[in-house]
């Protein structure tokens, strides 16, 4: 859905509680900035004439943090929805588009099946004969409820659903059908199907087998009505809270998952171009998706048909609340909330403003520091200010929590579903091989030849072509095989002719092909290399072939080897549907890989993930959040379950695992961003004599700096980075605002650097603390912003190792929550003596710094 459309926050607001909760607490929290300013303006104004602009700019900058906050978390639920809604109501038009593909194959095939056309064309007379044949037919493709032949005058000559017997139809199917040079599809009420109001039907003519004049149409009857119900089933949201839909080019209901919410025939509005708006029918509103086919192998399905997903507002975003960020280690949660800018751009600007209020509040706690005398005035105040920013900070990080936590849960129910669904394509298009090679197994001349004693070159040759005219209709396929009771194969079709026939199969294959029990049944080889396939990874089909009479012997074995290579990677690129960031494996139990859209794990390498995603359940999913290739991600697996009787029912056993990674970004060293409870600082009793601290963290430790040695606190971003500087720890220049309107150009150094000898890792936490001593100002890089809490100079103590290596410039410790947390205070003599009187003098930034500086805020303020 395109980010750049407006959602209008007004319109889904009623509809999200939570949201709203938010919403209220946020404004009374917005009269409360509001009150403390008004506080401060009465009663000490004079007093308060140093941190009102920082009140201001706090009121200010909370009034747009509610309207950023209740927006993104409105848009980013909206966007959830739709994505999810949107990725189903893809599906379902491309799985039925992709089913009624092979369905176009099918008749195209059986409409030259000898046998048939020999009955059609009156060369034989049995219909009983034709009738069992074609119900065969339907034992092998399932997906089939009828199956009719009729003369070119439309006389029904034999059909296999006895409980609507026909003679005759007038359906002008029939001539469409004997004019048509390819297949016809039909979808609408026939008299071909006179129990139903309307019936699926690809139609093809047949052709004389010496004349090749036209002499009939042979029909088969798509079961519609139950493929959609398994789709639907299968597919559907487990609470039922949205309706799936297949519709036609007139936007009416083909196909619905609930007849009785949404009946056929109905029209319902649509939202191809995924809006976010709502859409109203039969007086209630509903978020809507749309998709057209894209097509599927050529075939563009059938014209106009289209999936849709409909979902009411008032249940659309009150579906299982998930608790997803409760199974994350620290680790993995702060290093992924990293990267929102990337995953989640509205996570990103709540995390952006939020930390922006902090700073506010941070900056006005340091502006006030150490003030006394008629400043005491402003200790209701300052004490509402620092209590205020708590409560918003607190607030800040639960709307943070919500926002990062649905778009989590959604994206992991995405990447699930994902998984899902590439495992029923998978399931859905083997289960067309397993037919494929059964049926074939039954054509005559195949069964005849073999059954003779010997068989020379001109019956090989054949048999050949009768393969070639199969793999030219079936490009699945590289190679078609026959091979007679001796495993020897006779007739080939493929490259590498020379080195095949003559060849024989395994022994192993030939003994299970042999002792197949019936025409029903089938073998099908491990995922393997094979010779015959270039000595690659594939399935290889296998169905006996028996003997012409009523004995059934099996006198040899056709195999069918399937093209795994592009077709399984078409299929996990299908199902990705062109999400960025996403990879895509079939694996087996064993984690060996059978495709994947990563280059860089080659068929039959092993996939290194959790072993208990390998166990999951057949028809199951399950997800979580792990390291992958040095990127934070997500992975989720779904194990096969079958389609039809394919792999439930017909003693055919071979799991795949489908599973799927949705990478964030890369693991940043450091990232964890240190707020939780483990830093929290417990409130003691106040007294005249505490020093006041501004504390902050860098490399994961709290550090404290005194209080009247900071001016403020600027975000990284303002920061000019440049490599002109003469030592490794200067990063960069600030220009900093006077009261005289003149900028004043500051060195900025990396604290990290000064402490370790290594460059810090910049994050969206980052900040720059602007420290004066004396004459000198430098800019300090540090990790995140703390708070600015005082200490009693007994819970200050010195360090005996302060002179030595990297704690040079942590003279002190100071001993918090009762010894129970240590902070390291960096002496602020210390730390200038380094930067400003060290071996290396610290010049002022260069002209040209400075000039880039003014250039680059010259473009700011004209953007």
């Amino acid at each position: 859905m395109p980010h750049a459309t407006t959602i209008q926050t007004e319109t889904f607001l009623p509809y999200m509680r939570d949201v709203a909760k938010c919403e209220q607490s946020l404004q009374e929290l917005n009269l409360m900035w509001r009150v403390i300013e008004a506080s401060a303006k009465m009663n000490c104004p004079a007093e308060a004439k140093t941190i009102l602009p920082t009140m201001a700019a706090t009121r200010s900058g909370f009034s747009r943090l509610e309207r950023e906050l209740v927006s993104s978390l409105v848009e980013e639920k909206v966007r959830n929805v739709l994505a999810e809604i949107g990725t189903k109501a893809q599906y379902v038009i491309d799985i039925v588009v992709r089913n009624l593909f092979e369905r176009t194959a099918d008749v195209g095939f059986l409409a030259t099946d000898r046998e048939l056309c020999n009955f059609v064309a009156g060369v034989t007379d049995s219909a009983d004969a034709a009738r069992y044949r074609l119900r065969e037919y339907r034992n092998k493709y399932t997906v089939y409820d009828e199956i009719i032949l009729l003369d070119a005058e439309g006389n029904v000559l034999v059909q296999i659903d006895p409980s609507t017997p026909l003679e005759h139809s007038a359906d002008a199917l029939i001539r469409q059908t004997l004019e048509s040079e390819t297949y016809v599809e039909t979808f609408r009420a026939t008299d071909l199907r006179p129990g139903k109001d309307r019936a699926l039907i690809y139609s093809r003519r047949m052709h004389h087998p010496q004349t090749g004049a036209v002499i009939g149409v042979l029909c088969l009857c798509f079961h519609f009505e139950e493929e959609m119900a398994g789709i639907f089933a299968a597919h559907r949201d487990p609470e039922a809270r949205a309706n799936m839909l297949l519709l036609d080019g007139d936007n009416r209901v083909i196909s619905s998952a609930d007849d009785l919410w949404i009946p056929p025939g109905t029209v319902v509005p649509v939202n191809t171009g995924g809006q976010p708006q709502l859409m109203m029918f039969c007086g209630r509103e509903y978020l809507v998706r749309t998709f057209a086919s894209e097509g599927y192998q050529g075939y563009p399905g059938p014209v106009g048909w289209q999936g849709q997903v409909m979902i009411p507002v008032e249940v659309a975003f009150s579906g299982i609340v998930s608790d997803v960020l409760s199974r994350l280690s620290p680790e993995l949660a702060e290093g992924l909330l990293s990267h929102a800018h990337s995953f989640c751009p509205p996570l990103y600007e709540i995390m952006t403003a939020a930390k922006t209020i902090q700073r506010i509040v941070w900056n006005g706690q340091v502006m006030t520091a150490g003030q006394r005398g008629e400043m005491l005035k402003l200790k209701t105040i300052l004490d509402q200010i620092s209590e205020t920013g708590n409560r918003s900070n607190e607030l800040f990080a639960q709307s943070i929590h919500d926002l990062y936590q649905t778009v989590l849960a959604s994206s992991m129910r995405d990447a699930e579903f994902s998984t899902g669904l590439l495992v029923d394509l998978l399931d859905r298009n083997l289960y067309e091989r397993s037919d494929d090679c059964r049926w074939w197994a039954l054509t005559p001349e195949l069964r005849a030849t073999l059954a003779q004693a010997e068989i020379g070159d001109a019956e090989a040759a054949k048999l050949g072509e009768i393969l070639a005219y199969i793999n030219g209709l079936y490009t699945v396929y590289t190679r078609l095989f026959i091979y007679d009771r001796h495993g020897r194969i006779v007739a080939s079709t493929g490259d590498g002719l020379d080195g095949v026939l003559g060849s024989s199969i395994d022994a192993a294959t030939l003994e299970q092909v042999m002792s197949l029990r019936s025409q029903q049944h089938y073998h099908v080889s491990s995922f393997a290399p094979s010779p015959l396939y270039g000595d690659r990874d594939t399935y290889i089909y296998h169905a006996a072939i028996r003997a012409l009479d009523n004995d059934g012997e099996v006198v040899g074995g056709i195999g069918i080897v399937f093209d795994s290579e592009p077709e399984l990677r078409n299929m996990l690129r299908a199902g990705l549907a062109g999400k960025d960031k996403m990879s895509a494996f079939y694996v087996d139990r064993a984690g060996r890989i059978l495709s994947g859209t990563d280059d860089s794990r080659p068929v039959g390498a092993t996939l290194k993930i959790d072993p208990a995603l390998l166990q999951v359940a057949n028809g199951e999913a399950r997800s979580g959040v792990i390291v992958h290739d040095g990127q934070y991600a997500i992975v989720a697996a779904s194990a096969s379950n079958g389609y039809r009787e394919f792999k439930v029912s017909d003693g055919y056993k071979e799991d795949v695992i489908a599973v799927v990674f949705q990478c964030f970004g890369a693991v940043n060293e450091g990232s964890l961003q240190n707020t939780g409870g483990e830093f929290l600082l417990e409130s003691e009793a106040a007294s005249s004599e505490d020093l006041e601290y501004a504390t902050f963290f860098s490399d994961q430790n709290l550090f404290a700096i005194s209080a009247a040695s900071v001016m403020e606190a600027v975000p990284y971003s303002s920061v000019l980075p440049t490599s002109m500087g003469s030592r490794a720890e200067q990063v960069g220049v600030l220009g900093l605002n006077r009261d005289d309107q003149h900028k004043e150009f500051i060195w900025v150094f990396d604290l990290g650097h000064l402490i370790r000898g290594t460059r810090s890792a910049v994050t969206s936490s980052s900040q720059v603390m602007i420290v004066r001593h004396g004459a000198h100002t430098i800019g300090l890089l540090v990790d995140e912003l703390h708070a600015v809490p005082q200490f009693s100079p007994a819970q200050i103590i010195h360090t005996p190792f302060a002179m030595q290596g990297e704690s040079m410039l942590v003279t002190q410790v100071i001993k918090a929550n009762g010894g129970k947390l240590l902070i390291q205070a960096i002496e602020v003599e210390r730390l200038f003596a380094y930067v400003v009187d060290g071996t290396i003098p610290l010049p002022p930034p260069a002209p040209e710094l400075v000039a880039a500086a003014q250039a680059q805020e010259r473009e700011l303020m004209a953007a």
